[in-house]
């Protein structure tokens, strides 16, 4: 603009002294700092979220609703610690079941949203189908509810052999709502009687 390189310029205004209203403006004008204090806000909020969230799930556990005392008992013990989504795995069908009935009765989860993938072995995939069906008759669930299954290749040093053989391999139960999530979290520490400030 006035015909001179940046590098002039700045040796020109170096010892200029900006006033705060200046440097203020300067900050403002700042895309990385910008987008620090939006970063920020939003974190803000997300952490108020989950906090009204899990007030929510303790108020539910001072109800004694003995299917939501189990169901979040279970999740506890078997299930991830993600923010926003559900994830329950286990081998056995009847504790499948029972959770899959948590999420609907306690949290009216459509059955639309429940997904069920099975976890298998190698020497699974010749009955795959057959062990599918196994896993959403236990859950109670529609084929549409179905997941891609995950296959674990037997490593070589194990000869082929695997300990523990389980018949129908495990099965994760997946429903994505942070709302649940969170007031799940807050039901276990209000049943528990403890507080776990750096669970999500």
């Amino acid at each position: 603009m006035v015909g001179v390189s940046l590098s002039s310029v700045s040796l020109w205004v170096r010892d200029i002294e900006l006033t705060p209203d200046a440097k203020e403006a300067l900050h403002r004008r700042n895309p990385a700092r910008n987008g620090e204090i939006v970063r920020s806000a939003n974190l803000a909020r997300a952490r108020e979220r989950r906090k009204v969230w899990q007030d929510a799930g303790r108020e539910h556990a001072r109800c004694g609703d003995p299917l939501h005392h189990a169901g979040c008992m279970l999740y506890w013990a078997e299930g991830s610690k993600s923010r926003t989504a559900i994830q329950f795995s286990n081998s056995d069908p009847a504790m499948v079941a029972l959770f899959v009935e948590f999420l609907r009765i306690c949290y009216e989860a459509p059955e639309a949203l429940i997904g069920v993938r099975a976890h298998l072995y190698a020497d699974h995939t010749a009955d795959q189908e057959g062990i599918e069906q196994f896993w959403l008759d236990a859950a109670r669930l529609p084929q549409s509810s179905l997941r891609r299954s995950i296959v674990n290749r037997v490593s070589k040093s194990s000869k082929g052999n695997r300990l523990g053989r389980l018949p129908y391999g495990t099965c994760r139960i997946t429903f994505h709502r942070a709302a649940v999530v969170q007031s799940i979290f807050g039901a276990i520490q209000e049943y528990g009687g403890f507080e776990r400030p750096e669970w999500p």
